[in-house]
């Protein structure tokens, strides 16, 4: 078994070992099933509290279905959702938005991946004409792909003008745990305290087996979303496994936090030591969350990734994305430091 770290993905790291062993606790005796069971009660109550007096919960296996099901529990098959041409929703679901809910994807230019009320309402035309498909969402990522967090100013403004013109606001939050934490406020500030209409709120990326959380605060989304799961095939029969180890994420320990606060803070080391010493790369990207954006010379591509894998963002710039986990070190940090160091004196 390979077991070389690296800076591919939150996806490669392992299991929390806390979490793990929230699921070694629920492996005991037998429970209802289907989310009758003790445990997931306790997460719906968990997610009250954290989130928001009107927050339903609704686990499911992988982001993809997260995304999917909460935009499919706001809008139509008729209708658009506006998104950050960057965005997971268009860039890594494979057409899943298209083709399961049969909506359009209007995309807009976003450098740092977000966008603003102001490119919103260039595309909020033709409403009301039987031949164009009518905007009805606003899907935000948070943080976004390019690790950056929208600020709370930013967040109020986008809320205000979307219920000002009729459109739903959603969260893709695959790595939502490190907002709260750049932003210094509380789960609850950035959902039903901004008034958000539903939230993809990631597990997987953030220390978890497997498992994402369907988090709907409108009323219109949470109307049947429990037949809507189901036929999608999401229902999960054992959720107590997934439920655990929610309760062990956002449970009086804050893992959550811990997680944040470790990727966060080696995520500026790994962006400090760049900027400080290796002068053949340029960071790109303001480093908010767990991720680092670079432009590394083509020759290097090949060698850094001896040392540590990961991903060309750009293949045409060779902007690179080093993302950090809960289980990094800096001891990988430098010596991938130490590596572009190397290269650059050849």
């Amino acid at each position: 078994m390979n077991n070389s770290r690296g800076f591919g993905s939150d996806n490669h790291s392992g299991v929390h070992p806390e979490i793990l062993e929230s699921l070694l606790s629920a492996n005991s005796g037998h429970m209802p099933s289907y989310g009758t069971d003790v445990l997931s009660g306790q997460l719906s109550e968990l997610c009250k509290k954290q989130f928001g007096p009107s927050c339903e919960v609704f686990p499911v296996f992988n982001g993809t279905a997260a995304n999917v099901l909460c935009l499919s529990s706001l809008i139509e098959s008729h209708n658009s959702v506006i998104c950050a041409r960057t965005s997971h929703l268009q860039m890594d679901e494979c057409g899943a938005p298209e083709k399961h809910i049969g909506c359009k994807l209007i995309l807009i230019d976003s450098p740092q991946g977000k966008i603003t009320p102001e490119q919103i309402e260039k595309e909020l035309i033709r409403l009301g004409d039987q031949h164009y498909s009518q905007p009805k969402a606003v899907s935000i990522t948070l943080p976004t792909e390019y690790g950056t967090c929208y600020s709370l100013e930013e967040l109020k403004a986008l809320r205000k003008f979307t219920k000002e013109n009729n459109l739903f606001l959603h969260i893709d939050g695959a790595r939502f745990i490190y907002a709260p934490y750049y932003l210094g406020c509380s789960f609850y500030d950035l959902a039903e305290g901004l008034g958000i209409d539903a939230i993809s709120f990631g597990g997987t990326k953030n220390g978890l087996l497997f498992g994402e959380l369907c988090l709907l605060f409108n009323e219109k989304s949470k109307m049947n979303f429990k037949y809507r799961r189901k036929q999608s095939m999401q229902l999960p029969s054992k959720q107590r496994f997934i439920s655990a180890q929610f309760l062990e994420l956002l449970g009086e320990k804050a893992i959550w936090k811990q997680v944040a606060e470790t990727a966060s803070s080696l995520a500026l080391y790994l962006a400090k030591e760049i900027a400080d010493k290796v002068k053949s790369v340029e960071i790109t990207q303001s480093t908010q969350a767990n991720s680092v954006f670079a432009k590394v010379p083509k020759s290097w591509i090949k060698e850094l990734r001896k040392t540590s894998f990961f991903y060309v963002w750009d293949e045409h710039s060779f902007e690179v994305r080093l993302m950090l986990s809960f289980d990094s070190t800096k001891k990988e940090i430098d010596q991938f430091i130490n590596k572009m160091l190397e290269l650059e004196n050849v």
